[in-house]
């Protein structure tokens, strides 16, 4: 709530689920804790969201980065009045730059705020500050919140890095879980015997301690003996004029372990060929992060908490393959 500057003159506009972690502390308890007001939205509709901040003169939103998507591309986006609006969390899954520029400038959050952790961290581990500024709050998710410790490490050795080498996020505190429930062995492999939550996160740390997710360690895609990292795909893929959203992952290969995947959508109405977008790529990214395999889709599968199933995904490559070796 701090890090937003909320106050109880506010009024929270909350369409993500209570049941999950953004709702339940970033949603009910942060507005708790400073008499704010809470406008939940029982069910995620991107107009109703709209209508409801035009109505209620929110003055934060809440959301994962699907839901802005989907809110900033309704064909009558325009017509809502969403002056009211300063600050708000955008957190749940990666936030890509483009996405973060056009709810500052086209949305008119001024203030969003981006927050980093999972449900095993009560959730939050890191966040940015209303007063950070602009390139900070659009490229990272900030640096550790009060009472937290957070340091990057060698997924392979344990060994702390320096700042600016990626590595894996690790965090420490008193937000950190007593253990998964029931679950000794999972717990042990979550929390080291120093108290150490490893997030499974591959993250880098600059100087002054504000940090970048640059992708899942188990998402890292090994084609060639290369190390390619969705995240950065991705983000070069935002850029594109013609495409809304996109989940880049790796399918199994015989001749390099593994290939580039993208499975994009598309503005309404657009069109855009997979041979098109190849040609976007060549020259601006390196020849081996091109996808291979390009798909487009109308939805990606989703938790009831709003985050893409990228395994599902991978299912529905394979399945595709398998029906074109028929």
């Amino acid at each position: 709530a701090s890090c937003m500057k909320l106050t109880n003159e506010d009024r929270l506009c909350i369409p993500v689920p209570m049941f999950h972690c953004f709702g339940c502390s970033l949603g009910t308890m942060a507005s708790v804790t400073v008499g704010a007001t809470m406008v939940p939205v029982i069910e995620f509709n991107p107009r109703t969201v709209l209508q409801t901040v035009e109505a209620e003169k929110c003055t934060a939103l809440h959301g994962v980065p699907t839901m802005f998507i989907a809110e900033l591309n309704l064909d009558d986006f325009d017509q809502y009045d969403l002056r009211s609006l300063r600050t708000g969390i955008m957190a749940g899954s990666t936030c890509p730059i483009e996405v973060m520029k056009l709810v500052v400038n086209k949305m008119g959050i001024s203030e969003i705020t981006i927050t980093y952790g999972q449900t095993e961290s009560s959730p939050g581990i890191t966040m940015t500050r209303t007063d950070d500024p602009i390139e900070l709050r659009v490229s990272s998710v900030g640096r550790a919140l009060p009472n937290v410790e957070v340091k990057i490490i060698n997924p392979a050795t344990g060994e702390e890095l320096e700042r600016g080498q990626q590595g894996e996020l690790c965090s420490r505190g008193y937000h950190v879980m007593k253990g998964y429930y029931k679950n000794p062995e999972a717990t042990k492999e979550a929390i080291d015997p120093e108290g150490w939550l490893h997030t499974g996160d591959l993250a880098v740390m600059d100087e002054n301690g504000y940090c970048k997710i640059t992708g899942r360690l188990k998402d890292m895609i090994i084609r060639g003996g290369e190390n390619i990292y969705p995240r950065e795909i991705e983000e070069f893929l935002y850029q594109h004029p013609l495409i809304v959203d996109v989940q880049v992952l790796g399918i199994p290969d015989k001749k390099y372990g593994e290939e580039v995947t993208a499975w994009i959508i598309l503005k309404e109405g657009e069109s855009l060929t997979a041979e098109e977008l190849r040609a976007f790529c060549k020259g601006k990214i390196s020849h081996h992060k091109i996808p291979r395999y390009i798909h487009f889709t109308d939805v990606y599968p989703m938790t009831a908490s709003g985050k893409i199933q990228k395994y599902k995904l991978r299912e529905q490559t394979l399945d595709l393959l398998a029906e074109r070796t028929k």
